[in-house]
């Protein structure tokens, strides 16, 4: 198991959103990350780390729900998109959508996804 920040290093003042060139200087050494660790599974939890590991800019919530591709990947890696858990902290009402995704990451990882 293992946690990754899909923009590495950053201390942004007032919490604020990373930079596309944030997002992809940081891309090859979080594929990096990824290639070294060969995980079978990504929860990509949140915009940003969806952004940077599937390479969409659509809505997390139409993202949600099924099974994507990680992108610039030599090894094919299942990658299920989530809530981010500060904005599940905020909304607790899609804490049930968050469950289901976790729930469609074990079925993934069991082979019946």
């Amino acid at each position: 198991d293992a946690v990754a920040d899909a923009v590495a290093h950053r201390n942004p003042p007032a919490d604020r959103n990373p930079s596309s060139a944030e997002m992809a200087m940081c891309q090859p050494y979080l594929l990096r990350q990824i290639a070294l660790l060969q995980p079978k599974i990504i929860l990509a939890m949140g915009r940003f780390a969806m952004q940077a590991l599937i390479g969409s800019t659509e809505p997390l919530g139409k993202l949600r729900g099924r099974v994507h591709a990680l992108q610039g990947a030599s090894v094919p890696t299942p990658v299920i998109v989530t809530y981010q858990p500060a904005y599940l902290l905020r909304n607790p009402n899609d804490k049930a959508k968050a469950w289901a995704d976790l729930l469609l990451a074990m079925q993934t990882l069991q082979g019946t996804g």
